[in-house]
């Protein structure tokens, strides 16, 4: 049977990679994007380069975008070997120094795709993943997200300071320590990885 991946936020940069190489892997890849066209895109982009590849719009902030994807997966493939929890923002990125650490709304807004949609695209893909032999998730974080490397003068994260995002990627961490012990016993490994960008062409 053929290995199904799906991987959120996968029509651009790091999400955009890991499709090419694990479509190379001979994995089946269903990449996901927000935006229809945009996925559709990259999806060609990726058949050029001798992936299997299609599209699959899903807004990971939207529950109802989620849900219509996951049964979109399971009436054409039934099953999802790998799931890569991909999405993410960086709105910190191009706000003021001053504002950042108590802008309200960047931290809504950022947990809102970085910590709350991984949840929920992970709660409605799970059922699919049991269906697999060897289940897997993938939650993309950052050592940007490490206390450790935050409070250490010695890090090279140390300078930066982007309390949203790195607190969210925090988060994210914490909910792949909590999915792996409630998913052990199971076929389904969950874990976390911080990913250097690797040219696909």
């Amino acid at each position: 049977m053929t290995k199904i991946a799906v991987i959120t936020g996968a029509n651009r940069g790091l999400g955009f990679a890991a499709a090419h190489r694990l479509g190379h892997a001979g994995v089946k890849v269903l990449v996901g994007a927000r935006n229809g066209s945009k996925g559709e895109d990259a999806a060609e982009r990726l058949r050029s380069k001798g992936v299997d590849a299609e599209s699959l719009n899903i807004d990971v902030n939207s529950v109802v975008s989620v849900q219509e994807a996951a049964m979109r997966v399971d009436r054409n493939y039934g099953h999802v070997d790998i799931l890569i929890n991909n999405a993410g923002i960086l709105p910190e990125a191009t706000a003021s120094n001053i504002d950042r650490p108590l802008d309200l709304r960047m931290f809504r807004e950022t947990f809102e795709t970085n910590v709350f949609g991984a949840i929920s695209v992970t709660k409605e893909f799970l059922p699919l993943l049991h269906k697999s032999a060897s289940g897997r998730i993938v939650n993309v974080s950052t050592t940007v997200g490490s206390l450790a490397d935050q409070v250490d003068p010695e890090s090279p994260y140390y300078g930066l300071i982007c309390p949203a995002y790195q607190m969210s990627k925090a988060a994210l961490n914490g909910l792949t320590i909590a999915l792996s012990k409630a998913l052990k016993g199971t076929s389904i490994k969950v874990n976390s990885v911080c990913l250097v960008y690797l040219s696909h062409a």
